[in-house]
């Protein structure tokens, strides 16, 4: 599904502690316009990635949710006099951690919950969102499968669908040959099926060439360069993408077709050597790509609780203004929610963000980038937005 290096994997986290920023109550609050001075609070428990090896996108999750919160009830915390408690459980890269959390939570009377960067995780937190009739708003999590999975499950960030056809924008692929540079595993495959699936629908023609673990890379990169591909699609993860990327560079496939991949988060932004001029960056979100006052917002308030943002801080941050209006139009009530989320549009760190009623898919921008060296670092540099409407994935129903 995901990117190369971070950006497109499935996370993997650990452990199962749950903290509360506030002692849940189970209660609800009074739907718009009701007046009620004495609202109960309303608990939203939040499934994240607190510890593990991708910690990283857990935390920078949590910094936009907090800020996306703030943004949203103009720093209250409260939404028609209701207070907003936030419980948090770390799902530890663990279904079965997470659907443990989700029905606690759920025991507990709540009826909305987010979260998540693992796909596998989504897809469970989805299920129990169905089966409970509770509201559920994924995270970073870019799985396409949680798209229209059921009427209560969203998402507050991009899915690996938009990814695909933000490559696509590279060029005019009608016609063209695009080829798939990736492992000979789940990643890859899922990737070639992805990239068929929209490039393809666009007349593209797409192949592969996939490189099965532990094998040396040259003839592969020959075979790329012998495929004479109108484009290249790399989609790679893990310890060997240095390699990858010196291989294919020292190959010539630079000089062949243009290379598109994803970028991920800031620490990855040296991690392509040599290439890294070379490489076309299809791109869900680096600080200052925007430049809208709501980004502004919450880059400040990022920065101001001791943190930076980053790749996954509009997710939090939109998740923040999702949670906020289900409870604003919707009180307590999950079905209430569901239809005040549907159609709902509103001005996000990335710009106009909309939540497509028909499959609750969250249509936004996205970009094209490229990576420029300021001294002995390298720092990202917008080329183009690339308007949502025309990455949107195909409409399920």
């Amino acid at each position: 599904m995901k990117d190369t290096k971070k950006f497109l994997m499935a996370a993997v986290m650990a452990t199962g502690l749950a903290l509360s920023a506030c002692a849940p109550t189970p209660g609800s609050a009074a739907p718009a316009g009701s007046g009620s001075a004495a609202a109960e609070p309303v608990n939203v428990g939040i499934i994240y990635s607190k510890t593990g090896p991708l910690a990283a996108y857990g935390a920078t999750y949590y910094e936009g949710l907090q800020a996306g919160i703030d943004h949203a009830t103009g720093g209250t915390g409260a939404v028609n006099g209701a207070k907003i408690n936030l419980t948090y459980a770390d799902d530890g890269g663990d279904p079965d951690k997470a659907v443990t959390a989700a029905k606690d939570m759920i025991g507990k009377g709540y009826k909305i919950i987010g979260g998540t960067v693992s796909s596998g995780i989504a897809l469970k937190l989805a299920e129990q969102a169905a089966q409970n009739k509770v509201v559920y708003i994924s995270g970073p999590a870019a799985t396409d499968a949680i798209q229209g999975i059921n009427k209560y499950t969203f998402r507050s960030g991009r899915q690996s669908l938009q990814d695909v056809a933000t490559a696509g924008s590279f060029i005019d692929t009608n016609g063209k040959k695009v080829v798939v540079f990736a492992q000979d595993n789940a990643f890859g495959q899922g990737n070639v099926a992805a990239v068929k699936s929209v490039l393809g629908a666009k007349g593209a023609t797409v192949e592969a060439v996939l490189v099965p673990e532990g094998q040396e890379l040259t003839p592969f990169a020959r075979q790329l360069i012998d495929a004479k591909p109108d484009m290249v699609f790399a989609a790679w993860a893990g310890a060997t993408s240095g390699t990858m990327w010196q291989t294919l560079s020292q190959q010539g496939v630079f000089d062949a077709a243009p290379v598109v991949t994803g970028l991920g988060d800031a620490s990855t932004f040296g991690a392509y050597g040599e290439a890294t001029a070379k490489i076309s960056f299809l791109n869900h979100y680096f600080p200052g790509a925007a430049g809208n006052e709501v980004e502004k917002t919450m880059i400040s308030s990022v920065e101001k609780a001791g943190a930076k943002a980053d790749l996954f801080t509009p997710d939090g941050f939109v998740a923040g203004q999702m949670i906020v209006q289900a409870i604003k139009e919707g009180g307590s009530d999950a079905d209430s929610m569901v239809k005040a989320l549907e159609g709902f549009s509103f001005d996000g760190p990335k710009g106009k963000t909309t939540v497509r009623a028909s499959d609750h898919a969250l249509i936004q921008d996205m970009y094209q980038a490229k990576l420029v060296q300021n001294g002995a670092t390298w720092t990202p540099e917008l080329v183009t937005v690339v308007p949502g409407d025309t990455v949107a994935p195909p409409e399920k129903k």
